[in-house]
């Protein structure tokens, strides 16, 4: 693992997406990518690779969409008839839910564990205090993740006979990748610098993992200690580059809560995974 950490002021919460030159209208390599607004949010895919205007492209391209909807409806706690609602009302039992949504109720536990309490679904409300299961900052990265893994078994199978597809996720401030052809650039994604939108703070060229990032520059301080529900102030924005976007975005959540600004260690829970890499900023 290797870990930066730097008092920046005011980091962008979206990182800038840019790619290496690869024009759509060309023959040997074009590229399609279409956004749609699901959980909130914009999320955009795109494919590189012969054939990445086909129909059957497009068919598995709205199937992935369709896959984030569902989940979209299954766990906003902003719909009154999904299952978050429920659960949150008294009317449903976590027990007694379909599978998906116990396999998020147990990553939920995961996580915890994994981050030493400082992400955890269970959380007091800010406003009332009373504690609930509120799943939705792991649901995204989850979400965004499953969608791309069956996005990308799709295109494996329609690309066998020309070298495959490379595929790239964009929800929000978070990215995911996964390239499939040798022939390629890597994906370059670009944290902005506030200050000079034009400049970027840090760049990462990647071909798998995910990129997410947990700030306060967009919405303000909405992440809060779920031990205390305390907003967490400490820093601006914290960056995690790893090989799971579900994972990357939990850590980037809980080390807005636990990160401290330069020059203290990174949290001793992050250590331990030894496969990604975090770049704090302080507030």
């Amino acid at each position: 693992m290797t870990a930066d950490a730097a008092a920046l002021p005011r980091p962008a919460d979206l990182p800038r997406l840019r790619t290496e030159p690869a024009r759509d209208d060309d023959p040997a390599m074009p590229r399609r990518a279409v956004v749609e607004q699901v959980m909130g949010l914009p999320v955009s895919l795109h494919v590189r690779g012969p054939g990445a205007h086909g129909d059957a492209v497009a068919a598995a391209l709205a199937a992935a969409y369709e896959r984030l909807r569902a989940d979209d409806a299954t766990f906003s706690p902003y719909r009154p008839d999904s299952v978050v609602s429920r659960v949150r009302d008294g009317r449903a039992r976590l027990a007694g839910c379909g599978p998906r949504v116990r396999l998020v109720a147990s990553l939920c536990d995961e996580a915890r564990e994994r981050t030493d309490g400082a992400f955890d679904a269970v959380r007091p409300d800010p406003v009332t205090g009373r504690r609930w299961w509120d799943p939705t900052g792991l649901v995204k990265g989850w979400a965004v993740q499953d969608a791309v893994r069956g996005l990308r078994e799709e295109l494996e199978r329609l690309g066998r006979r020309h070298g495959g597809y490379d595929l790239l996720a964009v929800a929000g401030g978070d990215v995911a990748v996964a390239c499939a052809r040798t022939d390629t650039p890597d994906w370059v994604v670009g944290v902005e610098d506030p200050a000079d939108r034009a400049r970027l703070l840090a760049t990462v060229r990647l071909r798998t993992g995910a990129v997410a990032t947990s700030g306060t520059a967009a919405r303000g301080a909405h992440v809060h200690d779920p031990r205390t529900g305390v907003a967490a102030t400490r820093l601006a924005s914290a960056t995690v580059v790893g090989p799971s976007l579900l994972w990357a975005d939990v850590d980037a959540t809980a080390l807005l809560v636990d990160g401290r600004p330069d020059p203290a260690p990174l949290p001793g829970w992050f250590r331990r995974q030894v496969d990604s890499t975090a770049l704090l900023r302080a507030a």
